[in-house]
This record gives C-alpha cells, structure tokens and sequence, in this order.
C-alpha cells in the first residue's frame, strides 16, 4: 500500500480502491487481549492436574467462571508447551463374547480387579479396585500388603453396609475371586460373579480403563513411603475423581453428579473420608451409560 501511494502518487482512498482494499481494514489496529491470568490460571491447573488434556482443563476453568472455550484453551495449551505425551496404540480387531446388556438402575453392575505398586523401598503392595459400570464412581480404593479373598469378602461386606450391593460384579479368574471365601459370600448375599474368559481383559474393559486412568494420573505422579501413606494419596484420589474430575463418557459430569442426576433417591451428596474409615457413601448408579443418555441427564 506504502509503496502505491509513493510511487504513483496516489492518495490512501484511490490506493484502497485499486487495491480492492477495505479502508476500513487498513486503518484497523487489533486490540490484544490480556491473558496472561488466564495463562497463569490453566498452568498452575496443568502442573496439578499432569495427564489432564485441553479439554479436562477447559471445563475446569469453565467451572470457575473463565468465559473460554476449548480452541482458545488449546492455543494457549499449545503455546505455553503444555501437551501431554501418550502412546499411540494400534488397533486390533477382536471378537467379543455375548453381552449381557446394559443395567438400567443404580448399584447393578460393578467391576472388581487388583493392582501392584511399589513403596519407596521396593516393596510391593496392592490395591483393590472397585468402579460402578454406571456412573463410572468408585465406591472403594483399598492399599494392603496382601490381598486374600476373605480381605476382598471384609471390604465388601463394608460397602454393603454403607451402600448396598450390586447384582452382578465382574471380575477376573484370579485366585482370590474364585476362592471359597468369595464363592460363600456371593451365594448368601446373592451377588452373581460374572467371570470373564481368561486371558481376555478386554472383557472387563471399564475396570482396565478405569486401572489405566489410576496408574497414568495417581500411581506415577506420587511417590509412596508406607501403608498409610498410600492409603491415604489413594484416598485423596478417589475423591477427586468421583467429584472433580470431568469425564469425557458423562457429558463432562463428574461420576458423582451423574450418579446423583441419574439416582431415582437423587444419591446423599459427596463423601470425602474413606468407607472402610466407618462413614457411610452415598448411592450410586451402575451400568453403561451411552453419551446420548448421559447427555439428556444434563438437560
């Protein structure tokens, strides 16, 4: 434009007609927003939350009133280096066994399974993990030494008193599921064990998502010194997840208030001390919510 008006000698207005130019656009100077707060604020969240991705962080800074969205909130993501690093897995086809269908009502369907971790001087230890197939809550992390099936029975039998039982919980074809302990107790409190093939963990694919989710985000973030230790970061975790953390699966609802919204009793509010610790949890839905369902919860 400079370099039209001085060599021909023409004026700005002729210059923007030859041009095709709008004048408007030419006298425009963009105004920069301030966003270093907002910068500061989804920083401190990713250096908290590590595994979280743009979106999980968008609908936290939503939840605190930043009027965001999420390709504002990836931008910034980008430019401040914020990108989580995962492995892209291949994808293999695979056949799947007959599905039992979806449960419909809250407390229907849990899945049950083990984890290993170390303490900070190489001693192993395991964590017993439970997630309702519904809302995706989970009713119970507990850490222990060893995990033997009247354990598992003794940590059941303290969710049936403060929660209630649900009809069918699957698991795997570890020695501690198809003990006589556990075998005993599903009988005389009428829980079906829904064993899955071996060798097929896919078969319990919410608690594999959900043991991923545990180890990515709780497992190699902390560092564990003893027993209580773990059982308390543990702790500290779960509660997070049932009532903070957005999931992608429940139309960003955490799996508490989707319990709660999806609940005909609309479940007793948020816990935050353990259940083996004698205070009571709330009821919480079980089954496979689809996202459409879960979408017409939030309407």
């Amino acid at each position: 434009m400079e370099w039209l008006r001085t060599v021909f000698a023409v004026s700005q207005r002729r210059a923007c007609g030859l041009l095709r130019y709008n004048r408007a656009s030419y006298y425009y100077e963009p105004v920069v927003k301030d966003e270093r707060a907002l910068i500061l604020r989804l920083r401190e969240l990713a250096f908290t939350r590590v595994r979280y991705g743009y979106r999980r962080l968008a609908v936290l800074l939503q939840r605190e009133g930043w009027n965001v969205g999420k390709k504002r909130v990836l931008r910034l993501y980008r430019a401040e280096n914020l990108l989580v690093r995962t492995k892209h897995r291949k994808k293999r086809t695979s056949h799947l066994r007959v599905n039992l269908g979806p449960s419909t009502a809250p407390n229907q369907r849990w899945s049950m399974d083990f984890m290993s971790e170390r303490f900070e001087n190489g001693r192993y230890f395991r964590i017993l993990t439970i997630i309702d197939q519904f809302s995706r809550e989970c009713p119970l992390l507990w850490a222990d030494l060893s995990l033997t099936g009247p354990k598992v029975v003794a940590c059941l039998g303290v969710l049936a008193g403060t929660r209630g039982l649900p009809m069918v919980i699957t698991v795997d074809n570890g020695s501690e599921f198809c003990s006589r302990a556990m075998d005993v107790w599903s009988y005389r409190n009428g829980v079906k064990l829904d064993f899955i093939r071996p060798g097929r963990p896919v078969e319990n694919g919410f608690i594999e998502s959900f043991n991923g989710r545990l180890r990515d985000e709780c497992l190699n973030v902390h560092v564990f010194f003893d027993l209580a230790d773990a059982r308390k970061k543990l702790e500290a975790w779960r509660h997070d997840y049932n009532e903070v953390r957005p999931h992608g699966s429940l139309a960003k609802l955490t799996p508490s208030e989707f319990a709660r919204r999806a609940s005909p009793l609309g479940g007793s509010g948020p816990q935050t001390k353990h259940p083996l610790a004698g205070v009571p949890l709330g009821r919480q839905p079980s089954s496979i919510p689809s996202r459409k369902l879960a979408r017409s919860l939030v309407q």
